[in-house]
């Protein structure tokens, strides 16, 4: 008996879940920012990444840590906004976005930011969200997402 109010417990939880993230997609379609909160960060990128065509030129809102990071091939370092993230030796991951500044002020390395903008694939076929706003957030946030 406990153990079905566990499973119909767990249903629920993941029940909702599935709603909070259809509501995403839907505010997505009705021209809304999508808000990629703590909960579900690694998921709700995720999908942009996946499913990218249905994301270009909606406006993503997201939390992270704003850096820079050098491509292999040398040229000028490519900024990205991210939280650390499981990976293959503990916590050495990270998911976020690269994002095209355009004329918005770089932060320092390493501060936390809210970053706005729309999504896009690069002439390399890189997503990056190409920002309208990055504001340096007072209050760091979640830096470590699992989920």
């Amino acid at each position: 008996m406990k153990y079905m109010k566990y499973m119909k417990i767990t249903g629920l939880v993941f029940l909702a879940a599935v709603l909070s993230s259809a509501v995403l997609v839907t505010g997505a379609n009705e021209g809304k920012v999508i808000e990629i909160r703590d909960r579900m960060f690694i998921q709700q990128s995720n999908d942009v990444y996946i499913n990218v065509g249905e994301y270009l030129g909606k406006t993503v809102r997201l939390e992270g840590i704003y850096s820079k990071f050098t491509n292999e091939d040398g040229r000028d370092p490519i900024s990205y906004v991210y939280r650390k993230t499981p990976g293959c030796c503990g916590d050495d991951g990270k998911m976020g976005f690269m994002v095209l500044l355009d004329g918005v002020p770089a932060p320092e390395p390493d501060a936390w930011v809210e970053a706005t903008g729309k999504v896009e694939v690069t002439e390399r076929n890189e997503v990056a969200l190409r920002l309208s706003s990055l504001k340096v957030m007072d209050k760091r946030g979640k830096e470590f997402v699992s989920n």
